[in-house]
């Protein structure tokens, strides 16, 4: 059964680092290309970054670049979203996302629309 299951989260403070994990299960991933979209109450769904299959391209939102760094690791099919200098605007419900395509194109593979298979989410706080 395909799957994808983030893990990590919580509560932070501004200035502060989290790190969440997406394990991905039921599916050749190696293939895949891997992101973490985010979403807060009241905005739509944003993508935060994205990594190609073999992990040799890597795209971020102009928000968190320099902050935020994302790894995969194939071997074991997780995928990393570390999170350095949190401010609150980070604050929302981080999801990870699959998809069998590498468009080499932002406006595509940090597209919502484009990814096939999505997880549950994990809440992330930053908050004094």
């Amino acid at each position: 059964q395909l799957r994808l299951a983030e893990s990590g989260g919580g509560l932070a403070q501004p200035g502060g680092s989290l790190r969440l994990s997406c394990q991905a299960s039921g599916f050749t991933w190696i293939y895949y290309t891997m992101a973490w979209f985010r979403q807060s109450p009241g905005k739509e769904r944003e993508a935060v970054s994205c990594i190609s299959n073999g992990g040799r391209k890597k795209y971020f939102a102009d928000s968190v670049k320099g902050r935020f760094t994302i790894s995969r690791d194939d071997r074991e099919g997780t995928v990393l979203l570390e999170m350095n200098s949190l401010k609150p605007e980070d604050s929302g419900v981080y999801y990870c996302a699959a998809k069998r395509s590498w468009y080499e194109n932002p406006k595509m593979d940090m597209n919502s629309g484009y990814y096939e298979f999505w997880g549950q989410g994990a809440q992330v706080i930053v908050s004094s």
